[in-house]
């Protein structure tokens, strides 16, 4: 159990750092012309949605046990590398 709840602590500090870095892009928005807004925002759009399944995902992972919890590890593991992918590749976009 202290596994799982140590996973969880890092994972739902991990995704309030990165809620933060996303508002932080949001920010940055209203330093760029009209057509990149545009780009830009969709691309945050998305970001929102993979924060979203994120959050979602540690809320399965906090009830899940056993096998089930490792199943659910294995699709967070998954979506937290697709949504830190995405943040680094806007954060390069941004500057």
């Amino acid at each position: 159990m202290e596994i799982q709840d140590a996973y969880k602590q890092k994972m739902a500090a991990q995704l309030k750092e990165w809620g933060a870095q996303i508002d932080l892009l949001e920010a940055r928005m209203e330093n760029i012309g009209a057509d990149m807004r545009v780009k830009r925002a969709e691309e945050l759009h998305g970001l929102r949605a993979k924060q979203r399944a994120a959050s979602e995902k540690m809320q399965e992972l906090g009830k899940a046990s056993g096998e089930a919890w490792e199943q659910a590890k294995e699709t967070a593991d998954k979506i937290w590398d697709d949504l830190k992918a995405g943040i680094a590749s806007a954060h390069a976009k941004f500057k």
